[in-house]
């Protein structure tokens, strides 16, 4: 009976092991030049988080709670920032910018959730925030 009960034990633990992967969170960071920064944390089950910076002192922050949340973030260029918080399930949130000096910060609380945005130029600043199920937003700004 103990011989059975420690086989039948080694055997879920290895099952539930194995499985792990599958609900991993992921995070990919490429940084170019100089001076850039990338951080955040992530808590839950299945997150991704993608960062893409080239140019200089530039930073990303994301944080994410919950499961299935993708964040990504792509900046070219000079002291731009783009934070974005992710509490819920199933949100997706995406920032792009380009030129110098740009603010992006994305809050998302709640499910299903989608997010995006590209700002181009110089000093542009933008703020999304999203609480419930099912919302959608975008923006595209063009500043000197």
């Amino acid at each position: 009976m103990t011989s059975t009960f420690i086989k039948t034990t080694a055997a879920a633990a290895i099952a539930i092991v194995t499985a792990l992967p599958a609900f991993a969170n992921s995070l990919s960071i490429e940084q170019y030049g100089w001076g850039n920064a990338a951080g955040g944390a992530q808590s839950g089950f299945n997150n991704a988080i993608g960062v893409f910076q080239n140019g200089a002192w530039n930073s990303s922050v994301t944080q994410q709670n919950g499961s299935n949340n993708v964040s990504a973030t792509g900046q070219q260029g000079v002291n731009n920032a783009a934070d974005t918080w992710q509490n819920g399930h199933n949100n997706a949130a995406g920032v792009g910018q380009f030129g110098a000096n740009h603010n992006a910060v994305m809050s998302q609380d709640g499910n299903g959730n989608v997010a995006a945005g590209v700002q181009v130029g110089n000093g542009c600043n933008a703020g999304v925030s999203q609480s419930g199920g099912g919302n959608v937003a975008a923006f595209v700004q063009t500043c000197p």
